[in-house]
């Protein structure tokens, strides 16, 4: 479809109003009886990879697991040998290491063609030697890698105080959560041989030089060697007993921290290392504490029939609290009444969500009430301003027939959300403060974010909470809002951190800013709209590749997707952009809607880290797509 076509044929709101009710329709069908929504969660290969090494490792593989497991990772090789993080990016060298290992368990011939070109491109891109930390240990593992080659994770971390550089309260709470059980696993150093190497993996690349010593990264690689050279020998001397005391202490905290559905944290890099430790803490396989661990993980898989025969790939996290409260908003948002049916049996399902245990936060805030929301079924100690600020936007807006209770959960949500502000006025997702840039210097931190600083995206959609309770005048928003007006772009846009990229951080900035009074002709939201509709594509979408992330060329540059068109056509209705990009945005919408009323989305278009892991939800293309529409209809 041609500019000239979009523009000359922009849909009547009649259209309009036809797409979205349909659009409205295929929503309520994926409600859950139970009243949440619950989209699959996709991100790469990685994960199945991993959960099938964990199995080998934990003695619990069975041929069915192997073999379904095996027929999906290959389904996803691309012609050119490689597995990839997102649809459509570039060849990833440790995802096809790790891939490349997991078939070999699973008895793949190296010699097939598969395995054979995964093997070239590994060695072509530096071979196995450049692979990232995380692949390493479990090459480890099996003893495929050398332990004496891998950064080495004292236990003794544990003992550090809050206000101790490095102590664990100052890591992201994913990274805190992965970090305690590897270093009971870099303390013990197992091997579990398998009956291959990768040799054949290898290019000969040497290691790289380290780092001048008066630089924090070059220090810490050299307290790296004394640290490996501790392992090796301090156990066994006299401070053998503080390691042990320190393993000790380690695997209580993780024991401690197990959620009600057998996880840690509710995503997979805690979870499968958690399990592993707990192995080499000498919990037998039957352990209460394993079995609920293993049981747990099955409810992360997701079994389907190909042409091939049975797969099962596993998901990295799931997200129903965030999915229902999206949800509920784009049914407000399309006029959907605060009483319906539908979004009652959701509120009441949110509800019962809301947390009020204790959690790692308190760390930083321990005279905080808690009161906010997870993103999971099941993540008690680890509730997100993200999710929080979210579900209130949303559930303000019900008619429930309990006011007294949506409101006495809202109030404490709203408590909880702000009190979590960190001091430089803007909000990071789970943790205040957490900010010290220090653990990004270690030789393990090669991949993923490892701290958990103030975001554009998640701190508008605190400051817009808080515009909508009618704290726009608040101390904290007038901060929330100074921190959003000094991270704007350069360009006129906001870095997306949960979302990808810059088209998700400016959708949620403007519309927080028009919430809080700031007038649509304000040239910070004018330089934000320019940006906008300088980037929309020719068939009138939106769309910002991935790798944005890492190649500025590609910032605001990317095939059109659904959510992302839909987040470009929020900037500019709070802007009240009613112009020809929006005529066209629409068009895009209505023109590739599916006849059940959704739509396809053949991209990722979030966020868990930065440069490295990548997420389809698979209700992006759904809940964004009416909250647009709805919006601007209304």
């Amino acid at each position: 479809m041609t500019a000239e076509r979009v523009a000359s044929e922009a849909p009547a709101d009649v259209r309009v109003q036809e797409c979205l009710d349909a659009a409205v329709a295929y929503l309520r069908s994926l409600q859950h009886e139970d009243g949440w929504w619950k989209g699959d969660l996709a991100t790469n290969v990685t994960m199945d990879a991993e959960d099938l090494m964990l199995r080998h490792f934990l003695g619990v593989s069975t041929a069915q697991t192997d073999a379904e497991t095996a027929r999906w990772i290959r389904s996803q090789q691309r012609d050119d040998g490689t597995w990839a993080t997102f649809p459509g990016g570039p060849g990833d060298l440790s995802t096809t290491v790790e891939s490349w290992v997991a078939l070999r368990m699973a008895g793949d011939d190296p010699k097939a063609a598969h395995l054979a070109s995964a093997a070239e491109f590994i060695r072509s891109a530096g071979g196995v030697e450049k692979a990232r930390v995380f692949t390493h240990i479990w090459l480890a593992l099996f003893g495929l890698w050398e332990w004496d080659d891998c950064p080495d994770l004292p236990p003794e971390l544990i003992f550090l105080p809050s206000w101790a550089p490095l102590n664990v309260y100052n890591w992201a709470c994913w990274a805190r959560q992965t970090i305690v059980p590897l270093t009971i696993v870099s303390a013990h150093r197992p091997v579990h041989p398998v009956g291959f190497t990768v040799a054949e993996l290898r290019s000969g690349a040497v290691a790289a030089p380290y780092a001048p010593v008066w630089k924090l990264d070059g220090a810490f690689q050299r307290l790296d060697v004394l640290l490996n050279a501790y392992t090796r020998w301090g156990p066994r001397g006299p401070l053998k007993w503080l390691r042990r005391l320190a393993m000790r202490r380690a695997t209580e905290w993780i024991v401690a921290r197990q959620e009600a559905d057998g996880g840690w944290g509710g995503i997979q890099p805690p979870w499968v290392y958690s399990l592993i430790a707990l192995r080499l803490m000498e919990y037998p396989i039957d352990h209460p504490v394993l079995a609920a661990g293993l049981r747990g993980l099955e409810g992360f898989t997701v079994h389907a029939e190909t042409a091939d025969g049975p797969v099962r790939w596993l998901e990295a996290c799931q997200s129903p609290v965030w999915d229902t409260g999206l949800a509920v908003g784009a049914l407000l948002d399309a006029g959907v009444p605060g009483d319906d049916e539908t979004v009652l049996k959701a509120t009441d399902w949110l509800l019962t969500e809301q947390i009020d245990a204790p959690g790692d936060w308190q760390v930083r805030r321990p005279d905080l009430v808690s009161g906010g929301w997870a993103f999971e079924f099941a993540n008690d100690g680890y509730p997100d301003t993200d999710d929080t600020a979210e579900i209130v936007l949303a559930l303000r807006r019900v008619v429930h027939p309990e006011p007294d209770r949506l409101r006495g959960a809202l109030d404490d949500a709203v408590a909880w959300t702000t009190g979590m502000q960190s001091a430089d006025g803007g909000w990071g997702a789970f943790d205040a403060d957490n900010t010290d840039t220090t653990p990004l210097k270690l030789p393990f931190c090669d991949f993923g974010a490892v701290i958990d600083p103030p975001s554009a995206d998640v701190t508008a959609h605190v400051v817009e909470m808080l515009a909508a309770e009618g704290k726009s005048s608040s101390a904290e928003c007038r901060r929330g809002v100074e921190w959003l007006l000094d991270s704007q772009e350069a360009d006129g846009s906001w870095f997306g951190r949960w979302g990808t990229n810059h088209v998700y951080g400016t959708g949620a900035v403007v519309p927080a800013l028009v919430a809080v009074g700031m007038p649509a002709d304000d040239p910070v939201i004018q330089r934000a709209v320019r940006w906008v509709e300088a980037h929309q594509n020719d068939d009138g979408g939106w769309g910002e590749d991935l790798r944005s992330y890492v190649d500025p060329a590609w910032v605001g540059r990317g095939d059109s997707t659904p959510s992302q068109t839909a987040w470009a056509l929020l900037t500019l209705l709070a802007a009240e952009a009613d112009g020809v990009a929006v005529q066209r945005g629409l068009a895009y919408l209505v023109e590739t809607q599916r006849p059940d009323g959704g739509w396809d989305e053949h991209r990722y278009t979030g966020t868990g880290f930065p440069g490295d892991f990548y997420i389809g939800y698979h209700l992006y293309r759904i809940v964004f797509p009416i909250w647009a529409l709805g919006r601007y209809l209304r």
